[in-house]
């Protein structure tokens, strides 16, 4: 594999950025057999932007399906959305933006969107997301919502966990590889702790271990230092990202909690029924009285 690598992200974009690897995984994935005189086009954005990550993986076979492939370490049921917004921008790279005023019918290619999941979050082998589980119902104002919507885009979910969708994984050396790697690094973390030295080591360890095994042994030889602190730099930003759905679950449940106790003083309970129903404590209550 070379290091020829324009658009950095992670190591999964990287080890996923020569076209005879696409070939494979989308081949494995999409059960379909894609003979090496098929062209591939590796399209991927390099400027669109979403909480600091850009958009993981798109190419194009021969000019007639153009795939975006997504890699997560957390569930985010709004990819579609993302994914939409993706395609929009891809197909401005693909076309050109005058071309779509001119009356001639202009040729796209047909869309296929994956995410491919390896988070540490119990899910499904496989899973179907459509941008229409997003839309709003409008029968509140009198408008029907048993109808077809005119906007949709469905993607699929893969689970790439080690031991997840084996007969998928199997076909597909590199990805077989990469799901190695990443499970190696989760059980020597539960060694060397979560805190960045203790990531680096647990990545230095799967390193080793890969290369002692022959697993990805010449990329990891090459580029093992490059590797670990984009892996370090990857883990760290899950964490972040992990912490701060926490952080807003808990600050969810605090005003939730605010709210019953102010109806519970609206209602004349005492504050010792409050906190027990609330877990608040007796200062946070007198506040909201005084509110």
């Amino acid at each position: 594999m070379s290091a020829n690598r324009e658009h950095k992200d992670s190591v999964f974009t990287w080890f996923f950025s020569e076209p005879d690897a696409l070939r494979e995984l989308y081949s494995a994935l999409e059960g379909v057999y894609l003979d090496p005189s098929v062209p591939i086009t590796i399209n991927t954005l390099e400027s669109v932007i979403f909480e600091g990550r850009v958009n993981d993986i798109s190419f194009v076979i021969a000019d007639k399906v153009v795939v975006l492939i997504e890699h997560q370490s957390t569930i985010n049921k709004n990819m579609p959305l993302r994914l939409l917004m993706y395609i929009a921008d891809v197909y401005k790279k693909i076309t050109g933006e005058e071309d779509i005023y001119h009356s001639k019918l202009v040729p796209i290619p047909c869309p296929e969107f994956i995410v491919l999941y390896n988070g540490i979050d119990e899910y499904d082998d496989e899973k179907i997301l459509k941008l229409s589980d997003a839309f709003m119902d409008a029968s509140s104002i009198g408008l029907a919502n048993d109808k077809k919507p005119p906007l949709e885009l469905t993607l699929k979910v893969y689970n790439i966990n080690q031991g997840r969708n084996k007969p998928i994984i199997a076909k597909c050396q590199k990805l077989d590889w990469y799901s190695t790697f990443i499970a190696k690094i989760r059980e020597y973390k539960k060694e060397t702790g979560k805190d960045k030295a203790g990531t680096m080591e647990a990545v230095k360890r799967a390193v080793r271990f890969c290369i002692d095994h022959d697993i990805i042994k010449d990329f990891l030889k090459s580029h093992s230092t490059e590797v670990m602190n984009m892996l370090v730099t990857e883990w760290n930003w899950d964490t972040a990202l992990r912490v701060r759905e926490e952080e807003g679950r808990e600050e969810g449940e605090q005003r939730k909690a605010k709210e019953v106790a102010k109806n519970a003083l609206n209602e004349g309970l005492s504050i010792g029924i409050i906190q027990k129903l609330t877990g608040l404590d007796t200062e946070t209550i007198q506040s909201l009285s005084a509110e």
